[in-house]
């Protein structure tokens, strides 16, 4: 037979409604050493509460929902393990939803959502458009959310993201530094603020260095290996270039097998720079030279973020984090002979 907070009480030798404000963490004018006594009986009849009941008196599920858009990315794991973490340590569940970039699916995940009664919603969209829907459902029902990895340029909800616009010219300059001049430039999706922000790092980069800015050396890909590939290819074929920066390793991967088709070396024929340091880029060869984000912290932060916008409701104004990036160099970036 299940263990009820009746059976605490009786063993306690307190009311039901002791144990009930004890297990909600509402334990003002409760005694310490009472509380410590129904705490260990707890632990010691491995009682645990029924969740639906507590989220009807709390008005809380403690839950939260995650949205992330391809899974198959490694990026996506370390930042779904840092929301994870942190929620789990504050006895939060997650409901993690995988969208495969698809925009319907998105906002099919908020309403499901919306529907289990989670408390708050991370999202890390592949749609900006659903954006101006989320505004309906979310903050309508006032569900607690925040962007992760992808904020919005008009901002009404929390992010958390890396400072993209230091990190495209942080890359973009390495290589400047290093006396490239023609560098392609593989962005991801164009209406991505983050995309936006990368190139303009690169702009502001070749600036400084009185070089002109090519829209051509440009393409635009999808963050997959496969557009990155074929980004790569155009840009080898056409173009006269000596180094490529990508806006993620996926993309990166992809150049790499463009060039190899080419029969070009990296880093003597081209030099090549990504942008994650996912831990799979270590088995490139040559290492992959790259843009490091504090990926698991960029869950945490996102998580506690969230929690606090939960537990405080309206006291918490929303927040614009971003976190500073680190060139990583490797072996896949070569100082160019004259």
């Amino acid at each position: 037979m299940a263990i009820t907070i009746k059976d605490i009480a009786r063993k306690a030798n307190v009311s039901i409604t002791t144990v009930s404000r004890v297990i909600n963490q509402k334990s003002e004018g409760i005694g310490e050493s009472t509380r410590k006594k129904v705490l260990e009986i707890i632990e010691e009849l491995e009682y645990r509460p029924n969740s639906i009941a507590r989220s009807m008196i709390t008005k809380q599920t403690k839950t939260i929902g995650l949205i992330i858009p391809d899974i198959r990315n490694p990026f996506f794991p370390e930042l779904v393990r840092g929301v994870e973490d942190f929620a789990n340590l504050h006895a939060y569940n997650v409901f993690l939803c995988n969208t495969d970039g698809d925009p319907k699916r998105e906002l099919e995940y908020v309403s499901l959502l919306k529907e289990k009664n989670v408390d708050g919603i991370i999202f890390t969209y592949s749609c900006a458009e659903n954006i101006l829907r989320l505004e309906e459902i979310v903050i309508d029902q006032n569900i607690s959310l925040v962007l992760l990895d992808r904020g919005v340029e008009d901002q009404k909800f929390s992010s958390v993201s890396i400072h993209n616009e230091s990190a495209g010219y942080l890359a973009t300059k390495h290589l400047l530094d290093i006396s490239h001049t023609k560098i392609g430039c593989i962005t991801g999706p164009a209406q991505f603020p983050n995309s936006k922000a990368r190139l303009n790092g690169y702009k502001r980069a070749l600036k400084e260095a009185a070089i002109p800015f090519n829209q051509d050396l440009i393409l635009a890909a999808d963050y997959q290996m496969d557009g990155g590939y074929l980004a790569a290819k155009t840009l080898l074929a056409e173009k006269d270039i000596t180094a490529i920066f990508a806006f993620n390793d996926l993309m990166a991967f992809g150049v790499y097998q463009a060039a190899e088709e080419k029969g070009l070396t990296i880093p003597n024929d081209l030099s090549v720079v990504g942008f994650d340091n996912i831990k799979y880029n270590q088995l490139l060869h040559p290492k992959l030279t790259t843009i490091e984000q504090s990926v698991y912290e960029m869950g945490e932060i996102s998580a506690k973020i969230l929690l606090e916008q939960i537990t405080q409701g309206g006291d918490v104004k929303n927040k614009t984090l971003y976190l500073e990036p680190t060139l990583i160099l490797r072996e896949s970036t070569k100082k160019l002979e004259n």
